[in-house]
């Protein structure tokens, strides 16, 4: 651990741990929450995935909605990276792909905050081509 040399030291280590305990927290009631899932194999992180999910938590804590952020493994759906699963409480999970900051946004603002559904959802029924 850091040594603790001014105050504004002492007030980040707070957040931080504050941050951490949140965290654990909120995984004890994950079905109360909104669920978003941030695919970070190899496709997603180079599609821009981190950024995805760093600005997901950004604007989640700016506009003060209670979620669940995580990362997880390949979704298999490569062609559509970065992509994210989003369930709401008491709903079945959704994935959406092609998302950028502007999509974020846009899903926050409609589907977690209204229930409205957005594009860019990939749909269940997808399969893929499979060789020979």
């Amino acid at each position: 651990m850091n040594k603790v040399k001014t105050l504004d030291d002492l007030k980040k280590m707070r957040e931080s741990l504050r941050a951490s305990l949140d965290l654990r927290e909120k995984s004890n009631t994950p079905d109360q929450l909104v669920q978003i899932k941030v695919s970070m194999a190899t496709c997603g992180i180079a599609a821009g995935a981190k950024e995805v999910m760093s600005y997901f938590i950004e604007v989640l804590d700016r506009q003060k909605i209670d979620a669940l952020v995580t990362q997880t493994g390949c979704m298999g759906y490569c062609y559509a990276e970065p992509t994210v699963e989003i369930k709401l409480p008491g709903q079945e999970p959704l994935v959406f792909g092609y998302i950028d900051k502007a999509k974020v946004e846009e899903i926050i603002d409609k589907y977690i905050r209204k229930g409205i559904l957005v594009d860019g959802i990939i749909p269940v029924t997808y399969t893929t081509i499979k060789p020979e």
